[in-house]
């Protein structure tokens, strides 16, 4: 098995406990969007405490990637939701179901196809 495979093997069983029907298609594909990001333990989480963080979430994926236009504070009310759906106690908030869930969130799948 791969690097790759294992990366998506957990992200899979992770995204199980959030999202029930999750579309596996799409997560393979989010996760391979991300490069080499998810094998740095730093970069493969995001912290919902940190303000940077969440502001590059919101410009870097949010605006740049999936080409979002809505405003600042509706972009900053849906990563929180996210942030709230994966749960606070968990402290690996794995960036590649973040990112499924607010590109599932906003209807941007077709960014990854």
């Amino acid at each position: 098995m791969s690097k790759l495979d294992e990366k998506i093997e957990l992200y899979s069983s992770k995204i199980k406990g959030i999202e029930p029907n999750f579309n596996a298609d799409f997560l393979v594909k989010v996760t391979k969007g991300l490069g080499p990001s998810i094998y740095n333990k730093d970069a493969e989480t995001i912290a919902c405490s940190s303000s940077n963080e969440l502001a590059t979430v919101r410009n870097s994926f949010l605006k740049k990637k999936l080409g979002l236009k809505e405003d600042d504070a509706t972009l900053d009310a849906a990563i929180k939701e996210v942030c709230e759906k994966m749960g606070s106690s968990n402290r690996n908030k794995y960036r590649a179901i973040f990112y499924y869930l607010l590109a599932e969130k906003f209807s941007k799948q077709d960014i990854y196809d």
